[in-house]
């Protein structure tokens, strides 16, 4: 077997042939949060609907969201808006042409991941009753 045979196929073959990198990282985590983020927005409508149609489908609304499942769930859903939303900032950065840089990406990222986790606490710290 010649040494082109034995390159990987795909940078995704993680293990022995592909150290996974933040870019990569974040790029798969992005495309999972805006899944995450349509899968989501069905207890939203769901929520909304509930309130269109009176008080006593709003309250059991309430009480499906408000379940330590439903709050979760929406808890994870806030995290996935808010990483998405830094996230795509950043690639606007970079669609101006700014950060491809090494050391800028990285440092992009982090800030990306970190801002994602502490706006999502604060939200939920400011909404709390």
């Amino acid at each position: 077997m010649s040494a082109a045979n034995k390159r990987p196929l795909s940078p995704f073959m993680i293990g022995p042939y592909y150290k996974p990198q933040m870019t990569s990282i974040l790029s798969i985590t992005h495309r999972a949060t805006g899944a995450g983020l349509v899968i989501g927005t069905i207890p939203l409508v769901y929520w909304l609907v509930s309130a269109a149609r009176g008080a006593g489908f709003y309250e059991q609304a309430q009480h499906v969201l408000g379940s330590m499942l439903g709050q979760l769930l929406l808890f994870l859903w806030t995290w996935s808006l808010l990483y998405h939303m830094a996230n795509g900032i950043r690639h606007l950065f970079w669609d101006a042409g700014y950060g491809f840089e090494l050391e800028n990406a990285a440092k992009s990222g982090w800030a990306v991941v970190w801002s994602s986790i502490i706006l999502t606490i604060l939200c939920w710290l400011i909404a709390a009753p």
